[in-house]
């Protein structure tokens, strides 16, 4: 920089640093805004692993607000990588093949089967929803630090399930017995069962057990309802029932059976009533551990967390047409209630 002397003699005085900055920075102000975006946002690959469909169901649309909530917009920095085993099990392996072969940063897992493949079968980080009690299954160590690649939302059926059959006993006082569909080949699913055994051993009810491992098990099911009736139906919830809710949903209202089912929209579907977790607080949660290990975080070191809202839907028209009225006590706490 040159200025005038006393003499008018012209000397050069050295640039101070911060006006050469200021100079820089008013130079990166005066570029071109679209010279500014030329750099593209970088793309998060995320999996998707579950033994039904490759979506998440009905809990896509909650999926879906939870990653828009922490900034992944599919099409702008997100690219998903989705795989579903159409109610076949046997195809996880080769699916989790399949996404793993993307490069993914990230593998979401819906279902204990989905997330014990992916337990076995990579070391790409892995965030599971409804794979159940995951130090019971064997899914990880401990709650507080997993202790491999695995994370994500656990199951509370211990203390959830009872809650189910007391809700049921009270829209009908006079049950005496309830039969608890489940997958007998999800070891989660097994779990859940134990818990709805004691739940119903501590108000007095008896249990008639049903086990199905594949579609076809299902009639069989039916047929021993159909044989030895119950007075109520408990379904645990699992890939593979959700799948075939439509068969326990017409035959509870054809045998005009009170039944509880673990999620709210099964009782949107046509379902009685329902006690679960609240999915979009749920997912929330699920897609802040999925973004904090997409930035760089350790599964081992993110706990597990647990549900900690939930909700009782009633659906009103399922009362009516199974011949029953609902107690008042049940309608005011309800969440939802569906006419």
């Amino acid at each position: 920089m040159r200025t005038a002397n006393e003499g008018g003699k012209i000397e050069s005085r050295p640039v101070r640093r911060r006006a050469l900055m200021s100079l820089l920075g008013s130079a990166v102000i005066g570029r071109p805004h679209w010279a500014l975006a030329d750099a593209p946002a970088k793309i998060y690959r995320v999996g998707t692993l579950n033994a039904n469909g490759p979506a998440f169901g009905a809990f896509e649309a909650s999926l879906q607000r939870g990653l828009a909530a922490h900034g992944y917009e599919i099409g702008r920095n997100l690219a998903l990588e989705r795989r579903g085993a159409e109610g076949n099990a046997d195809r996880l392996p080769e699916l989790l093949r399949e996404i793993v072969a993307t490069n993914v940063d990230v593998i979401l897992t819906f279902g204990y089967e989905a997330a014990f493949v992916a337990k076995v079968g990579t070391t790409v980080p892995v965030v599971v929803f409804s794979a159940g009690d995951p130090v019971g299954t064997g899914l990880v160590e401990s709650l507080a630090r997993p202790g491999g690649h695995l994370t994500g939302i656990s199951d509370v059926s211990a203390e959830v399930t009872p809650k189910r059959m007391e809700l049921l006993k009270q829209f009908a006082p006079a049950l005496g017995r309830v039969a608890v569909l489940y997958n007998a080949g999800d070891l989660a699913m097994r779990l859940r069962y134990s818990a709805a055994q004691q739940g119903a051993r501590d108000l007095g009810i008896s249990i008639q057990p049903l086990g199905v491992r594949e579609p076809a098990d299902f009639e069989l099911a039916i047929g021993g309802m159909t044989h030895d009736m119950p007075d109520g139906i408990l379904m645990v919830s699992d890939p593979l029932t959700v799948l075939h809710r439509q068969k326990i949903f017409d035959f509870a209202r054809a045998q005009r059976l009170p039944a509880i089912y673990e999620y709210d929209f099964l009782a949107r579907d046509g379902g009685l009533m329902s006690y679960g977790l609240d999915s979009d607080e749920t997912f929330d949660r699920f897609t802040a551990l999925t973004s904090r290990i997409l930035h760089g975080a350790k599964p081992a070191e993110l706990p597990f967390e647990q549900p900690t809202l939930f909700r009782f839907a009633l659906n009103m028209k399922t009362a009516k047409a199974i011949g029953f009225a609902v107690p008042p006590s049940l309608l005011a706490f309800a969440d939802e209630v569906i006419e």
